[in-house]
């Protein structure tokens, strides 16, 4: 039996970019929800097709059908009834990669309420923020002895507002035991009906933003959001029915909806997840290679590090896709991915907002350190200082157009902020705040956040631009360019390194590196300040927060 795929879809195959540009549809029926659309779906048509595929580094594996799912979510959505969660109130879950949060996030989509996933890296001051942004009454949470005391903490805190306390593991004073609730919940959730049930503009999802130029956003999605998935996991990610698709994410980061449930299921493709206590290259690339893993997401950051392990002693012969997002992709990266395996890295862009925006979709050969093309659910404009379409080769801000009304996948706001929503979404745009430029071919290359443009002595300065050269020597495991102030040039470039294993960080090291950059690219943006340090300032999903080293000088 055929994947749920046809059934959204008016057609599923394209010849090429243009035709799947000018030719894809996506039916969005009335009342969608995901939860009863798609798995439910699948527990009835297809009780025994593998949805999930679980394992962690002591040694537990576990894999689920869609009809376990239907049972586990039914019980999920009973379990949060019992505590009096309802319609519209968000719900906290921190559960890292525990195959519990896919119960969780279920449960809530059959109720009507809105997840809330966050890290499991957050401080008190953190999650007391998010209580208080998002009127958030219950968590679920990991058993680790730090987290809890940071949620209890920020319990006191708040004022009263978090009521109710899940965990996974043993009994804690003050704490539900999720799996003692869940055992006892009834197995029977009925869809409800009427005021009750869900419609498609109502919120399902919230994610607090990386925060990487400063608080986070609460970004509200709407029931209809795992739709435009289809796009990402079908058209970029190129899953496929009865494959098992792996995206390197814990469910904290937004990047889980990219890749580990929505549009993967939709296609027909199992996800898998690896629970890892501590990233370990060799470690991910043997389970990748043992369970059989066919395609593949992760961000920059972990392709840095796979290129530097053996990766021929792995047996990869069922990976047949690759792609990358999160930040933009270094050339050096591509190229050595590229001689190890065989396989092209295919770039996107897009954000927690969206769904991918811009990729290097199956059709187009890729061209390193481009985005790729625009993804035919938007109409993408780039616009200049003065509002203006740019012309080609010209730097703008990558801006969707609004006018007509809020395309699929876009957000539906701020949580709580509509000043902040004003701020983004005027004039018919959408505007994401990031730079980019397109060539005469139609590819976009990412330039930076507005942000983190350097204005040095007139020039305007991408740090993209910088850190992709200096990645290209062998003493450079990560960096980060940033802007300096300076009293005669406005802004000078500095350069923040982590040195690869066997470089020793000096003086020496230093002037090798400036001199490189000198040879590689215009002089004028050399980093004249570099700093060794051991590793980089990053948020949650691995992007780099070049504000948190901005703020240290």
């Amino acid at each position: 039996m055929a994947c749920l795929l046809e059934r959204f879809v008016d057609r599923s195959t394209f010849d090429s970019y243009e035709d799947f540009r000018d030719n894809i549809r996506i039916r969005v029926p009335d009342n969608f929800n995901f939860a009863y659309d798609v798995v439910d779906v699948y527990a009835a048509e297809q009780p025994d097709k593998r949805a999930l595929v679980w394992s962690d580094d002591h040694g537990h594996d576990r894999t689920f059908s869609f009809a376990e799912l239907k049972y586990y979510s039914d019980k999920a959505a009973n379990l949060f009834r019992s505590y009096g969660i309802r319609k519209g109130d968000h719900v906290m879950l921190v559960l890292k990669g525990r195959y519990e949060f896919w119960f969780c996030l279920l449960g809530l989509h059959k109720l009507g309420a809105i997840a809330t996933p966050a890290t499991h890296m957050l401080t008190a001051k953190d999650i007391c923020y998010r209580i208080g942004v998002a009127s958030i009454s219950m968590i679920v949470s990991l058993d680790d002895e730090g987290l809890v005391a940071h949620i209890e903490q920020a319990q006191q805190e708040s004022a009263g507002q978090l009521q109710h306390k899940l965990l996974l593991g043993s009994p804690r004073q003050g704490w539900s035991n999720f799996a003692t609730e869940l055992d006892r919940a009834s197995a029977y959730f009925e869809r409800p009906e009427g005021a009750a049930g869900t419609a498609n503009d109502d919120i399902s999802l919230a994610y607090f933003s990386s925060g990487t130029t400063g608080y986070p956003k609460l970004i509200h999605h709407d029931m209809v959001y795992p739709l435009a998935h289809i796009l990402t996991a079908r058209y970029w990610q190129n899953n496929h029915d009865d494959g098992l698709h792996y995206t390197v994410a814990d469910s904290g980061w937004a990047k889980v909806v990219w890749g580990k449930i929505y549009g993967q299921w939709i296609c027909g493709s199992a996800v898998f997840v690896y629970d890892y206590d501590k990233f370990n290259a060799a470690n991910m690339a043997a389970m990748a290679a043992r369970f059989g893993v066919t395609t593949f997401c992760a961000p920059p950051t972990i392709y840095r590090f796979l290129i530097k392990e053996d990766l021929s002693r792995y047996d990869f012969s069922g990976l047949r896709y690759c792609v990358v997002a999160g930040e933009p992709l270094n050339p050096e990266v591509y190229q050595r991915f590229l001689e190890y395996t065989g396989l092209k890295l295919m770039e996107a862009y897009g954000q927690t907002e969206l769904v991918v925006t811009i990729a290097t979709w199956p059709w187009l050969e890729p061209r390193p350190g481009s985005m790729g093309k625009p993804c035919p659910l938007y109409d993408i404009v780039l616009l200049n200082d003065e509002g203006r379409p740019c012309e080609v080769g010209e730097e703008g801000e990558i801006c969707i157009t609004i006018g007509q009304g809020r395309p699929l996948g876009l957000f539906c706001g701020y949580y709580g902020d509509p000043a902040k929503t004003a701020e983004v979404c005027n004039d018919g745009y959408y505007r994401t705040g990031d730079m980019a430029w397109c060539d005469e071919d139609g590819y976009f290359w990412f330039v930076g956040r507005a942000d983190d443009l350097i204005k040095s002595s007139g020039y305007r300065i991408g740090p993209f631009e910088v850190e992709s050269v200096l990645m290209e020597h062998p003493a450079v495991l990560e960096c980060a360019i940033t802007g300096v102030p300076d009293p005669e040039r406005g802004q000078v470039v500095k350069a923040t390194v982590v040195p690869a294993r066997g470089y020793q960080a000096g003086q020496t090291l230093r002037e090798e590196l400036q001199n490189h950059v000198k040879a590689a690219t215009a002089p004028y943006k050399y980093p004249r300040i570099v700093e060794f340090v051991t590793e980089l300032p990053k948020t949650i999903s691995g992007k780099i927060r070049r504000v948190e080293i901005r703020s240290r000088e």
